[in-house]
């Protein structure tokens, strides 16, 4: 995972274990192979910890190596209602473009359906995912 998230200039987090701290998702040295300029949301972020080990909750924090790690305090709460109005139209416009006439719809010529819908009928049916998953290639011949 650390080679991964070295490589983003953007991580957000946001897993919680209700009444228990956070799991340690972005660890220190994770941080520290980071770009400079980089920016870390810990969404998890409460008194218990968050899911970034070097997260001070409440507290913007700028690494060393120049990784900036945010980590508002139930941000959640911080939201506008409209803002959660408005998420909750996307979403249930997203899942209404699958149905038609109160039947489910896999259009995969449709290019929102396309790019959303990543597995079906047990295959990786989305082109991006699809290739992330590929095995690398040495010289045209699988690895």
């Amino acid at each position: 995972m650390n080679e991964v998230i070295a490589a983003q200039d953007i991580v957000i987090t946001t897993a919680q274990v209700p009444g228990r701290r956070p799991p340690v998702l972005v660890t220190a040295a994770a941080v520290a192979s980071m770009r400079a300029g980089s920016i870390i949301v810990d969404m998890a972020a409460s008194d218990l910890g968050g899911n970034c080990e070097l997260s001070q909750p409440g507290k913007v924090t700028i690494t060393p190596n120049g990784v900036a790690i945010h980590a508002p305090l139930n941000l959640p709460a911080s939201m506008p209602t409209g803002a959660s109005a408005f998420f909750s139209r996307n979403i249930s416009n997203l899942l209404l473009n699958f149905v038609n006439h109160g039947e489910l719809r896999i259009d995969f010529e449709d290019e929102v359906t396309a790019a959303t819908v990543i597995t079906h009928g047990g295959k990786v049916v989305q082109e991006a995912t699809r290739k992330l998953l590929q095995p690398a290639t040495r010289g045209g011949a699988k690895a």
